[in-house]
């Protein structure tokens, strides 16, 4: 396959070198804020975006850039209608929506390869004007219970009156590209669209640094690009269109009042909506230029242009085109088709967007914090405020890489967290840019010198889950599968799971020594990712004094703990060096799930009656306060376990010793691992923080459908909770917890994210891949009910099977031919011009599975790429293995 041999060739960094860097929203980030309050959203709104020159990105309309975001490509469009030029989608910010930040735009990703060889987008322009006003009053207008108003409520799209406006991108070599702009007039009469393909520079040169500064001119009929220690492209197009150019510089007398002669950013805009001749350059030449194509395109019919972007000079750039586009096109199905082999039609459909929308969300994330901090020579300083202000305690921190987004538009910056999961889809189609996602974080220019991974750009120091060494694990084991269909006996890339393996020690350390408030393994990691599941902020003080021990943020560290137990195992394979801190790790996790049983005063974090795991509160005056809120800070346990293989642990004799040793010694942990002291039987031993008949308690909690189970996965917030919300009162305080399956009810948290009652992917799947690994122990024989209550008896793989099932389910067509994603949307469920086009949106309604929450992160919801992954052609692992290649255990072992 072309493709994979692209992806196979040390070459392949050069395919790499150009796709879609851009950002769909740089203007609202922290990078972009030099406010005195560090207030990102208001210090570039959208409206100021059009004029002013970035610092440290650019942003576009499903645009490319070369892999260093020197020179940029995108979109503008502009129906004659709408007060401004099209050139970056809208949305409203935190304050002006009612759940928070929202994009208000309809635009999709359809295809992608992993070397960008072919890619193609969607945008859905209206023909009639764009309803900004509209859009952002009445999202104002409506309260936090309100559903929020979308661009297709506004009837922007009645009778078909748009253009789908399809953006494509096919490689001739790794510096030619060819740019195929379809636009297809949805609507019953003919009409009118201005397309303005844009070429231009980003700003390097207006902050005052040494360097010269990059050109555009008009060489012919070309746009020649020049740039130093760039080299030089041209940029052909095939039709007449007249060439414009400007300057990608700001202009200060629209946003500051300040008088000033030139060529800015926005003179596209005023040339084309307001017919300012004198916008653009007279000369052509600049930093900025489009190719200006009035079109009027027939009802139902399509307009073509056709560019080329290349470094070579071609002396036939439309020579072939269409049929190089149809090669593409035939190489991306043929390398689907061997990844999807086995799936139905619909499912192939929703895998290839989902693995689409990864690759889209690609992006040039560039964020020096010291030069931030600092100023510029070349500009007013900072204001004082901060050098005590946001991130001013990672001044190590200097970014400058192409990173995975959660979401281009929503969460333009990278998490640690949701980055662990992404590796896992994009593991599937890339491992190599999966892998190298993974050492990234770990480089010395974004893990701070304590050992903290930073979280994101809106506070580095906020604490994540600690993924990292399970998306290590993963991603080793899914790359090894691959390498092995050509060598069968390769071991897999141990110099890339000993490099990340080094620094995640100095991160496991940071986590003992910062968030271990009393040294008792008992972790208090703040709001760990799951914002507004409990009864206060946990990244603010408590209201009532003391602490938090939390049942996730210390079930997080025995999972970090046997992740790293397994990486230093299979390290130890090839150097027994590395038995001696697999040892460590496995103390480690048993001293953790000690703490678990007592946190203190006899009391632990399991509640036996309940069968649930809950938060304590830990009061001023030594009182503890168990916080009976049944979320999923209480399943988290699930995800703290492994087997150990009997293969394996004769590999690794001095660990083995050691476990021996260590668990007759400490007979009261011994427990704690199924069967160990029963030598001889030739079968795998269980670590796990959930003996037998805990593991029952929380199945039949998490299986029952009126508290946990969903029909589309399993719930954050237990349904219980809406008719007996958790309530706790203090010094005339009432702080409460309910169940609330869609949008957040409130703002105290921030944001759109809600998880009291959704279902979210990143913790469906961690479930899921946590049941497979305790089938791989207990095997076909122990049976659970599931649903709880209905008589149905499954095993635990089955169990795991049935909630991946649930999940899929969100996305699929059902019997009614109707994706739940949708709701109640009739256009979106009907219309051909929509309804097989996905979106991956950040978390789903807990009864319903209506997205919800951001709409384009495919990020960590692209994890439905690897659950529709057919099993057999699935990763290697004890979560992958067939019921058939399990040696049993005997289900006694569960009512010990």
């Amino acid at each position: 396959m072309e493709e994979d041999r692209r992806l196979d060739e040390p070459a392949a960094a050069g395919w790499k070198q150009w796709g879609p860097y851009l950002s769909e929203r740089q203007w609202g980030t922290v990078r972009e804020d030099y406010s005195p309050g560090g207030t990102a959203w208001e210090a570039l709104s959208h409206d100021a975006a059009r004029s002013r020159a970035y610092r440290w990105g650019e942003d576009g309309l499903l645009g490319i850039s070369d892999d260093q975001q020197i020179l940029c490509f995108a979109v503008a469009l502009w129906n004659r209608r709408d007060p401004i030029l099209k050139e970056r989608l809208f949305g409203l910010n935190n304050s002006e929506g009612n759940h928070g930040e929202d994009v208000k735009e309809s635009y999709y990703y359809l295809d992608a390869t992993p070397t960008h060889s072919y890619l193609k987008g969607l945008y859905k322009y209206p023909q009639q004007e764009f309803p900004y006003a509209q859009l952002v009053d009445e999202n104002r207008r409506r309260g936090k219970l309100d559903p929020e108003f979308e661009l297709i409520d506004t009837g922007a799209f009645d009778d078909d009156r748009y253009f789908d406006v399809v953006v494509e991108y096919a490689k001739g070599s790794p510096s030619d590209v060819l740019i195929r702009i379809t636009v297809h007039n949805r609507g019953p009469e003919d009409a009118d669209v201005d397309v303005l393909p844009q070429l231009w520079f980003r700003n390097t040169w207006s902050w005052g640094y040494p360097g010269s500064k990059p050109e555009l001119t008009l060489e012919g009929d070309a746009v020649l690009a020049q740039a130093a220690n760039f080299g030089s492209y041209w940029l052909y197009r095939e039709s007449d269109a007249p060439w414009i150019f400007t300057e990608n510089e700001t202009n200060s007398l629209r946003l500051f009042g300040a008088p000033g002669d030139g060529h800015f950013k926005d003179a596209f805009h005023e040339f084309v909506v307001d017919r300012n001749v004198a916008a653009v350059r007279r000369d052509p030449r600049g930093t900025k230029a489009a190719a200006h194509h009035r079109l009027r395109v027939a009802a139902h019919g399509k307009a073509v242009v056709r560019l080329r972007l290349s470094a070579a000079i071609q002396a036939e750039p439309f020579s072939r085109f269409d049929q190089l586009f149809a090669l593409r096109i035939r190489e991306a199905d043929a390398f689907f088709a061997r990844l999807q082999k086995g799936l139905s039609a619909d499912q192939r459909l929703v895998q290839r967007q989902a693995i689409s929308g990864m690759i889209w969300s690609k992006q040039f994330f560039y964020y020096d914090v010291p030069q931030w901090l600092k100023g510029d020579p070349g500009q007013p300083p900072p204001p004082p405020e901060r050098a005590r202000g946001r991130n001013h305690e990672w001044k190590h921190l200097n970014n400058a890489d192409i990173i995975s987004m959660p979401d281009k538009w929503e969460y333009p910056w990278y998490a640690a967290w949701d980055l662990a999961f992404h590796t896992i889809s994009l593991a599937l189609v890339d491992p190599d840019f999966a892998k190298a996602q993974l050492i990234l974080l770990t480089r010395e220019w974004y893990m701070h010198p304590n050992g903290q991974l930073p979280a994101y750009e809106w506070a580095f120091g906020d604490v994540n889950p600690p993924v990292h060494g399970w998306a290590t694990w993963r991603v080793f084991q899914m790359d090894r599968k691959r390498r092995r269909l050509t060598k069968k006996d390769d071991p897999g890339d141990l110099a890339f799971l000993e490099r990340v393996f080094h620094k995640l020690m100095l991160n496991f350390t940071w986590w003992v020594n910062r968030k271990d408030a009393e040294g008792r393994n008992v972790f208090q990691g703040g709001f760990l990712g799951l914002d507004n599941i409990g009864v206060f902020d946990r990244s603010a003080p408590l209201p009532t004094g003391g602490y938090i021990n939390q049942s996730d943020g210390t079930s997080w560290m025995a999972m970090y703990s046997l992740n790293l137990m397994r990486i230093a195992l299979e390290l130890a394979q090839h150097n027994h060096v590395y038995e001696d801190i697999a040892t460590k790790f496995f103390e480690h996790f048993l001293h953790i799930a000690e703490a678990m049983t007592n946190a203190g005063d006899g009391m632990g974090l399991w509640n036996d009656e309940d069968g649930f795991y809950y938060d304590v509160l830990n009061l001023p005056d030594g009182q503890m306060l168990p916080l009976k809120v049944r979320s999923m800070v209480g399943l988290i346990p699930l995800f703290a376990v492994e087997t150990l293989d009997p293969e394996l642990l004769a590999k690794v004799p001095a660990f083995t010793a050691r476990l021996d040793w260590f668990l007759n010694y400490r007979p009261d942990l011994s427990a704690l691992v199924s069967r160990w002291n029963e030598p001889g039987t030739g079968e795998r031993r269980l670590l796990s923080l959930l003996r037998g008949s805990r593991m029952k308690k929380l199945l039949r909690r998490m299986l029952d459908e009126s508290e946990f189970l969903s029909d589309y996965g399993v719930r954050a917030l237990s349904r219980h909770h809406r008719e007996h919300p958790y309530t706790l009162e203090w010094n005339g305080d009432r702080f409460s917890v309910e169940y609330q399956p869609g949008e957040s009810t409130s703002g105290l948290f921030g944001g759109n994210s809600n998880w009291r009652g959704p279902i979210w992917m990143p913790v469906n799947y961690l479930i899921i891949e946590s049941l497979q690994k305790f089938h791989h122990y207990y095997g076909d024989d122990f049976k659970i009910e599931c649903p709880t209550g209905s008589g149905r008896y499954l095993s635990i793989d089955e169990v795991a099977t049935e909630l991946s099932a649930r999940l899929t389910r969100i996305f699929l067509r059902n019997e009614n031919e109707e994706r739940p994603v949708f709701g109640n949307d009739r256009r979106l469920q009907d219309d051909p011009n929509f309804r097989d086009h996905v979106l991956f949106h950040e978390y789903f309604h807990g009864d319903t599975g209506r997205g919800v929450g951001a709409s384009h992160q495919t990020g960590w919801t692209g994890l439905i790429a690897k659950l529709l992954q057919p099993r057999e052609q699935a990763s290697e692992g004890s979560d992958r293995r067939h019921a058939a290649d399990v040696h049993h255990a005997s289900p006694m072992a569960l009512t010990r």
